[in-house]
């Protein structure tokens, strides 16, 4: 079995057309192409934290894997990084393990990252004035990354919750030529974003309403207990979609918003917008909204795109 290390996986990545990798997964999934079983969940209570294994195959291909990803919220405080974990790839002929991606969660937050830039391209408004960033940590960062790619837009705001979070997280965007600037005040960046993107563990709701307009893009809420966004905001949307409609039944923001009964849209998979199955925005005034949880088929096609390229 071959052991990659972190260091030779990011020597790879940027070999890699991510985005059609993962369009391509995505578009596979909706197509039904895909065997996906119900993530496996560890929750933790102290310290906080939570494990998903996620796994699965597309027919007909050469592998399958098993993907393991934790967060452990309270690591900062001991000066360890919040997520962990690794990508095992097996032969789906014979079983045998092939390989092991030491990526310490890297791989699922790029991952993540490049799944919110694909919803923001098939999604977002085309006039965008200032991007919206609700969080400071890793995946905060890897969005705006990401963006860069597909939204022809340098203005950001972001939120945190504390001084020193968001002065960290400036100095760390210095080098993407983004113009950003921080507030306190989460309604600042409902009235100023036209596209907003939500990455934090949070659960309670941050967003209680959006503008004509916008398109959110919900990164955080990933278990039954996490939520960003009020009911009221789905409730508002012209669009709601997702990655996965089997997963949003028990997760993420359509589940918090089907629980309170406040989800009357009818929910698209983005895989379905990517093969133009279904339409995604029609003008500039929707509010539009993806509900992202993380498929195991975009840490299928992942998996491959690294071996492939070693």
């Amino acid at each position: 079995m071959r052991i990659v290390t972190l260091d030779r996986i990011k020597s790879v990545l940027p070999n890699v057309d991510l985005l059609s990798e993962i369009e391509s997964g995505f578009a596979a999934y909706s197509s039904g192409l895909v065997m996906v079983p119900p993530v496996g969940e560890l929750s933790f209570q102290s310290p906080p934290g939570d494990v998903h294994i996620k796994y699965g195959y597309i027919n007909e291909d050469d592998v399958y894997v098993i993907k393991i990803a934790s967060g452990f919220y309270e690591n900062k405080i001991e000066n360890l990084p919040v997520g962990n974990g690794m990508m095992l790839v097996f032969s789906q002929k014979t079983g045998q393990p092939l390989a092991m991606l030491q990526d310490e969660c890297y791989l699922t937050d790029v991952r993540t990252a490049v799944a919110g830039a694909i919803a923001a391209k098939y999604l977002s408004p085309k006039n965008i004035d200032c991007i919206g960033i609700v969080g400071t940590g890793t995946q905060a960062k890897l969005q705006l990354q990401y963006l860069k790619d597909v939204i022809d837009c340098n203005k950001v705001v972001v939120w945190g919750r504390s001084s020193d979070s968001l002065s960290n997280y400036i100095k760390s965007m210095d080098n993407y030529n983004y113009q950003v600037e921080p507030t306190a005040s989460i309604d600042d960046i409902v009235k100023q974003c036209q596209l907003i993107i939500t990455c934090t563990p949070s659960e309670k709701a941050l967003i209680d309403e959006v503008n004509p307009g916008t398109h959110i893009t919900a990164i955080g809420s990933d278990t039954t207990s996490k939520r960003e966004l009020s009911s009221k905001v789905l409730f508002q949307a012209d669009m709601v979609i997702t990655d996965s409609k089997s997963q949003c039944k028990e997760r993420g923001e359509i589940y918090q918003a089907s629980k309170d009964g406040f989800l009357t849209s009818s929910v698209l998979e983005l895989g379905n917008i990517i093969k133009g199955v279904d339409a995604g925005r029609a003008s500039q005034e929707q509010i539009t909204v993806a509900d992202l949880t993380g498929v195991a088929v975009q840490d299928i096609q992942i998996s491959k795109a690294i071996l492939r390229n070693l």
